[in-house]
């Protein structure tokens, strides 16, 4: 098996495991923003916006992307801003099935 062809196969097996978990319907950048969110989380504590844009997954972003997509993963549910913190923090959602 070739190097490509078990790279192919791993993205296979990440599209199938983000089907079963809901997230088909997110854009890449989406996803990033909230893998890295959920990479950064230290449960039961919120993420800052600023350990997000410092993650490797989103460190291409620009910058009114990366608010594109959280504001739209918030809205969507997958993260939750934090109430008891000032503006910047959120908690991620598990996805729902």
């Amino acid at each position: 098996m070739t190097e490509l062809s078990k790279l192919t196969e791993l993205r296979k097996l990440l599209q199938d495991m983000e089907q079963s978990l809901g997230l088909q319907e997110l854009s890449t950048v989406e996803k990033d923003v909230y893998y890295a969110a959920s990479d950064v989380a230290v449960a039961p504590g919120p993420v800052k916006t600023t350990a997000l844009l410092d993650h490797r997954l989103v460190a291409d972003v620009s910058r009114p992307t990366f608010f594109r997509a959280l504001k739209s993963l918030v809205q969507k549910g997958y993260l939750v801003h934090s109430e008891n913190s000032a503006r910047g923090y959120y908690f991620v959602k598990s996805p729902e099935r």
